[in-house]
């Protein structure tokens, strides 16, 4: 998990709402100026957040919305050229990805839901910012 930012605290989803390594929640945000879409999931028992680009071409990852595991729920997969990224991790390890790795995005799972935190480079979507669907 990357490690909370300077922003505060954005609401993200009721925590039963993300099963073990099961569909992943989807939300706007900004990333470097750029609306874009991210996702978080549940991985092992704990909530990961990336930025829905993949290091090979900058492109969305799932192959539906919200689908971004192989068929073995392992590991995440870029639908456009294969690209392959640890779930818990976003490190590439395999295909065309190098050795690079998703953009992370710190989460915090509380009583009351999953919560994620504003960056310098990221920050919450206005609705004026949302990413094209």
């Amino acid at each position: 998990m990357a490690e909370p930012g300077p922003g505060e605290a954005q609401f993200l989803c009721a925590g039963d709402a993300l099963a073990e390594r099961g569909r992943a929640h989807l939300f706007d945000v900004v990333w470097h100026g750029e609306a874009v879409r991210a996702f978080a999931l549940r991985v092992d028992g704990r909530v990961v957040a990336y930025v829905n680009r993949c290091v090979h071409v900058p492109s969305e990852l799932d192959w539906v919305p919200g689908e971004f595991l192989d068929a073995q729920r392992r590991h995440i997969v870029c639908a456009v050229h294969g690209a392959t990224y640890e779930a818990g991790s976003g490190r590439c390890v395999g295909g065309p990805c190098g050795r690079g790795r998703l953009t992370a995005i710190a989460v915090e799972e509380r009583a009351d839901g999953v919560y994620w935190y504003p960056s310098p480079e990221i920050r919450p979507a206005a609705r004026s910012d949302r990413a094209p669907t």
